[in-house]
Order: C-alpha cells, then structure tokens, then sequence
C-alpha cells in the first residue's frame, strides 16, 4: 500500500488502535472484484471471503457497499456463505445495495428494498432511441430494479460511445427527474437520494462506530468518501482508500491510501488483520 501522505500513515495507526470499533465500507465492482467486460461475469476475488473472515474478528463489522442490486452481489460474492462464517465468529457483515437502498445481513438474511423509483419505467422506455441517436444502439442496458446502467464497454471504442452518450443520457434522465453516475464505461440512471453516502451515515450511526474505513474504486464512491470525511471532521478515526486502476483516478487526490486493485485491497486488508491483533496480544 502506499500512503498519500504522513497524515495517511497517522490515520492509518489510529484506525489501528481504534479497530475494535471500526466499521470497514467496501465497494464490490472494482475494490473486492476485478472489472470485467460482462457485469454478470464478475466474480469476488478467489482470496476475499477468507480476508473478510480474518478481519471480521478484529473489528466491529464489515459492510460491502454497492451500486449493484443486493441479491445480485451475495450470488456473485458467495457472501452469504462469508456472512454465515462471520455470524459463527459472533460478528456481523452487512450489504447494501443498489447504493445504499437495498439491505442485507448475516443476520437478517433477506433484502429489504423499496418501490423503483418514479420516472424509470419511462425513462427505460425512451432509452432506446437515445442511444440510436448517440450512435451506441449496442450498448449493453442493465437493468437493476431500482436503477439502470448503460455500459459501453462492449462497443469497438468503449470511450468515445460513452464520450457520445453521456450528455444524451444525461439530458433524457433530467426529463424523467432522474440523476446521472458516470463510471468507467458505464453510466448510470438512478433517483436522486441514493447515493454510498446514506449507508456510511446509517452503519456509523446504527452500530456506533468508533472508527471508519471505505475502500472504493471509482465516482460512484464519493457520496461515501465525502461522508467519511464528515465523521473524520466531527472526531472519529478514518482512512479512505483508493483502490487505483489504469482506467479511474477520481478517487486518486482524495484518498489517504492507495493499492493497485482488488489485490491491493485484500492485501490491505490483511495487514490491518494483523496490526490490530498485534496491538491487542
């Protein structure tokens, strides 16, 4: 890992000490699972569920925060599998998805989602043409339940058809009171309010945090960095970690720390692991 600075590096030993108190936030896409072309192709990394189990012991919970749809990630993650091993070590992993509206936990093991929000349906229906007329017909539409993305990542130039359509998108959601998240080749089409920001807020209030971490890889992870810094400006112990790419650097100025992708983060993950069981022997 490297640290951005030497705050980082003294952030980063707080948490250390602080980590019986900690919640760790992590993005799914990105920080615990390689990108890949086809969404329903992505798998958590090979060596995630048994860091997650390893940590879950050493501090107050776990928590993957994504804007996928939450069923959608436990299948991909095996994370009720990796819940069921936390909940026998008497700690607790959380999910929310779709951005914070859906909610999931190794303890209550159903996801609680609300109604799709107004506008979508119509939205899904006019999305057709404008991608015709922004020259990206193939486009792949992933429908979410509460949310749609539109990836290019298929197309022959990924960036120049999201380049294309991004003000076209944009423009079609404005008219159905939607909002726009653009990622890495991907944009997507949501209502206003859900954000990574909301779950951060609610696990550090719910679970009384004493320290927060949130690793994330891309623009849709700074609602969560933003309300991290805002527990890190009323007193609590923080770290933000980028986990960095070839193809995204929104998060890069922003963080404290950053690692080299899914493998950074695990590897991350583990030295935090041994730290705090150091401190506490």
């Amino acid at each position: 890992m490297e640290f951005t600075s030497a705050e980082g590096e003294r952030k980063y030993a707080a948490l250390v000490r602080a980590a019986a108190e900690a919640v760790v936030g992590l993005d799914f896409d990105g920080t615990l699972s390689p990108i890949v072309d086809d969404p329903a192709a992505a798998r958590i990394h090979p060596e995630a569920s048994a860091v997650l189990v390893e940590l879950a012991a050493q501090v107050n919970a776990i928590a993957v925060v994504t804007g996928r749809p939450a069923r959608q990630a436990l299948d991909l993650g095996g994370l009720e599998e990796v819940g069921r091993a936390i909940g026998d070590a008497g700690k607790e992993l959380y999910l929310f998805g779709q951005y914070g509206n859906e909610r999931w936990s190794s303890s209550n093991r159903r996801v609680i989602s609300p109604r799709p929000p107004h506008g979508l349906a119509t939205f899904e229906r006019d999305l057709p043409r404008t991608l015709r007329l922004a020259g990206a017909a193939d486009a792949f539409v992933e429908e979410k339940g509460l949310a749609v993305a539109v990836h290019t990542r298929r197309l022959e130039d990924p960036e120049a058809a999201f380049e294309r359509l991004l003000p076209a998108v944009r423009a079609l959601a404005a008219h159905h009171d939607l909002i726009v998240e653009p990622g890495r080749n991907v944009i997507e089409i949501r209502s206003a309010g859900m954000h990574k920001g909301r779950a951060v807020q609610t696990l550090a209030a719910e679970l009384h945090a004493g320290a927060f971490m949130f690793a994330g890889d891309d623009l849709g992870d700074l609602e969560a960095f933003d309300a991290v810094r805002a527990l890190e400006r009323a007193g609590m112990p923080t770290l933000l970690v980028c986990s960095a790419s070839a193809e995204e650097s929104a998060l890069l100025d922003l963080a404290d720390v950053v690692v080299k992708g899914p493998e950074g983060v695990l590897d991350l993950l583990r030295q935090l692991t041994e730290d705090a069981r150091d401190l506490r022997a």
